[in-house]
């Protein structure tokens, strides 16, 4: 369990799991690197960035980066698994309208033979809930996810498209944890299956929720709704 953050310099990260980074004591250590993904714009050498610290004897390594700070003054929680636990407060203080209403909020919930969904809201009805980190920041305050080829996002997609083929609501919450980003949208540019998958699903009965996120050293916490856009401008898209 971490107990706290200090900050540090990023030199590199490796390995995807891995980044060396640089302790304000001028030591250069090997940290933790808590994203699978390709972490475009999230990865600047010399960029200021937030560790947690564990305590943990078990672990291999001690300290897991959770934040960086970018060169225009953005703040990108690149830790993926956060966003489930930003989303689990956000609903437990009610402060996603669009889910308000149910009596019963559950986490990692076996929906179907090898699907389990981020949440299961019931009491009345039931709504399988998808959660999606969003790092990916572009020109313009636009947001795209994923960041790299995900058929595993795609297969998520598709299992909420048959959750509400049979009778439940189903809802994905693309989650920018990025400050910069001010609206969201696929990636078609990176992955285009999975674009397609989105739109397949929306015109199935998906529903698809963004939102930003304030992020600092002091917590990572909902802020407001955010556009989505189905389809991203080829302008924006062409950067990546």
């Amino acid at each position: 369990m971490s107990d706290h953050w200090i900050t540090a310099t990023l030199l590199r990260r490796y390995k995807r799991f891995l980044a060396d980074v640089q302790l304000p004591s001028g030591e250069t250590v090997t940290v933790h690197c808590p994203n699978t993904g390709a972490m475009t714009g999230c990865m600047e050498p010399g960029a200021t960035i937030w560790l947690s610290v564990s305590d943990n004897p078990k672990r291999k390594y001690s300290l897991t980066w959770e934040l960086i700070e970018t060169s225009a003054g953005n703040r990108i929680c690149i830790h993926s698994a956060r966003a489930n636990k930003v989303v689990a407060a956000a609903l437990a203080d009610n402060n996603i309208p669009e889910l308000m209403g149910y009596e019963r909020h559950r986490r990692e919930v076996k929906v179907e033979e090898g699907t389990r969904a981020d949440f299961l809201l019931e009491s009345p009805g039931r709504c399988v809930v998808e959660v999606k980190s969003v790092t990916l920041g572009l020109s313009d305050g636009y947001g795209a996810f994923p960041d790299a080829v995900s058929d595993r996002a795609t297969r998520h997609v598709r299992e909420l498209a048959k959750v509400v083929a049979n009778g439940d609501r189903a809802v994905m919450i693309l989650l920018a944890m990025h400050t910069g980003i001010q609206r969201i949208g696929p990636a078609d540019s990176i992955d285009p299956v999975y674009g397609e998958a989105v739109r397949a699903a929306i015109s199935e009965g998906v529903e698809v929720l963004a939102y930003g996120c304030e992020v600092s050293p002091d917590g990572i916490v909902l802020s407001g709704r955010l556009p989505f856009e189905p389809v991203l401008p080829s302008t924006v898209l062409d950067e990546i």
